[in-house]
């Protein structure tokens, strides 16, 4: 980490501002909606737009950086396209209107994140155990925005939210400037066709088990904010519930390279996916307990912090070579992108007539599943071995 040819802090930068952009949308994304007259309903199709471009952005945008070996060139256009974009937002108010432009900024804004996801772990070569202290900086950014936009959306009204984001989206954009493009990949490593590599049983049982965990968010990114106004809480209080999660998001960050030195992948994953279930139980059934509320943000340490470095990690080993980029994009369409948008319509269409505890309850039977896939899937310590390893296959 203290190698002088490691850019540290231009990689860290572009972490700060993209998870800054996160931390005004995902928490108060919602809120904005609602002030616009949306249903429940209405709202969850929205948002799981956001998550549906994930789908089809980062398998697009990872072709392009693998076939031109350049991961950056690919970041910092996807960046300025998503701030264009995202500008319309500014005009537009009406559902239609909103799904089309929603869907314009996020194809290039969710192609951006893991391009660069690339980019740093071909920067930290085989020092890729030190991701975690880059990417804290991510978590930093999230924690001062939705600390910062309670207060101020308190005080000044939801609706300046799209102008806060869209100056968001300019610093994301200068930063990804800074950022020099990644040593080529030895693609001698890629001894197999991606299929070889999706085929996999331990392949598979990742990404199912990412797949069900981002669906179990669902409840919890589209509604969480709007459950907790419902229970009388402020927007300044909501701010600082999703930051004291975050908080412990960078406790596991700061002891990424002793958990993944000291402990096996695929325990660590069903660990965490069995805490995100408890973390649904407890939002469910305790909301105005804020004790136990405070305890199940704490658990967003293991719900995202511990499950993202496990499930990245597992990625960067399995997809190598000329299969990094298309390894990060596949990553991300399945867990957050197709997950995301499953979780996110269904969360719209049970809220209402179901309710809020029963909406979690689900959500947490769906993380729990997620547990046990990761458990009997990846606990083998049996290494991962591709079915083709002819050096001569495409």
């Amino acid at each position: 980490m203290t190698s002088s040819d490691l850019p540290y802090w231009k990689l860290s930068s572009f972490y700060l501002f993209y998870f800054s952009t996160l931390g005004a949308l995902i928490p108060y994304w919602g809120l904005y909606l609602q002030s616009l007259g949306f249903s429940a309903a209405e709202i969850g199709e929205l948002i799981a737009i956001l998550a549906l471009t994930k789908l089809i952005a980062p398998n697009i945008w990872g072709w392009v950086a693998d076939y031109t070996g350049k991961g950056m060139w690919v970041v910092r256009i996807t960046s300025l396209l998503a701030l264009l974009s995202f500008s319309l937002l500014l005009w537009v108010q009406n559902y239609l209107a909103l799904a089309l432009v929603m869907a314009l900024f996020s194809f290039f804004w969710n192609a951006s994140l893991p391009q660069f996801e690339a980019v740093t772990f071909s920067h930290l070569g085989k020092n890729s155990h030190a991701y975690g202290r880059i990417r804290l900086w991510g978590s930093l950014g999230f924690i001062f925005l939705v600390v910062l936009l309670g207060p101020l959306l308190d005080r000044f009204g939801v609706e300046t939210l799209p102008w806060i984001v869209l100056w968001l989206f300019v610093l994301l954009w200068l930063s990804s400037l800074l950022v020099p493009e990644a040593p080529a990949s030895d693609h001698s490593s890629s001894v197999a066709s991606l299929w070889s590599v999706l085929k996999q049983p331990k392949v598979v049982a990742l990404l199912l088990a990412c797949f069900l965990l981002q669906a179990s968010h669902g409840p919890y990114y589209v509604f969480y904010s709007i459950y907790l106004e419902q229970a009388s809480y402020s927007k300044t209080v909501i701010g600082l519930l999703w930051a004291l999660g975050v908080v412990a998001e960078i406790g596991v960050f700061l002891w990424a390279s002793q958990l993944l030195r000291r402990f096996h992948l695929g325990k660590l994953l069903a660990l965490s996916l069995f805490l995100t279930a408890l973390r649904w139980l407890l939002i469910a059934y305790f909301v105005e307990v804020q004790v136990v509320l405070l305890f199940a943000q704490l658990l967003h340490a293991a719900s995202f912090g511990l499950y993202h470095l496990v499930a990245i990690s597992f990625i960067h080993r399995f997809f190598v070579g000329r299969h990094q980029g298309r390894g990060q994009a596949i990553y991300a369409s399945v867990s957050f992108g197709a997950g995301g948008a499953v979780g996110s319509y269904f969360a719209g269409q049970f809220w209402q007539p179901w309710g809020a505890e029963l909406t979690f309850l689900v959500a947490g039977g769906v993380a729990l599943l997620a547990a046990l896939v990761a458990y009997w899937g990846l606990l083998s310590r049996d290494e991962f071995v591709l079915s083709v390893k002819s050096k001569g296959n495409p």
